[in-house]
């Protein structure tokens, strides 16, 4: 199966897999190359797939949806990690979304202060 990992500002992967194993909010699942198509929503978690040689490849993702057409297989999330080893996943998911956290804390403390100043202008505004 064609496996697309997609991101909103990139193609986090493009490969050809054996198996696709995922979560949704009813469950874990299982995808073959010659199962029904398919559309689910994931939650938050772990997705393996096997790649051609049969090696385990696992990625930590954010909330999503998948869907499988055909030969194809298309994941869209806003966050995806590969996770190099199962015993390292806490580390890794824990420093990706430490980052992850550190860049929303400034975006918001940016967006706070253009609405206080949005606030003091219109306030200045109705002075007048």
């Amino acid at each position: 199966m064609k496996f697309k990992v997609l991101l909103p500002s990139e193609v986090f992967l493009d490969e050809e897999v054996e198996k696709i194993v995922a979560e949704a909010g009813n469950g874990s699942f299982c995808l073959l190359p010659r199962h029904i198509d398919f559309v689910a929503a994931l939650v938050p978690g772990l997705l393996t797939y096997a790649d051609e040689k049969g090696q385990e490849v696992f990625l930590a993702v954010d909330e999503g949806i998948l869907v499988k057409k055909g030969q194809e297989v298309f994941v869209s999330t806003r966050n995806v990690i590969r996770i190099p080893d199962l015993g390292q996943l806490r580390g890794v998911v824990e420093e990706k979304f430490k980052v992850l956290d550190d860049k929303e804390k400034a975006a918001r403390t940016a967006a706070a202060r253009l609405e206080a100043d949005l606030v003091r202008r219109l306030m200045e505004l109705s002075r007048t």
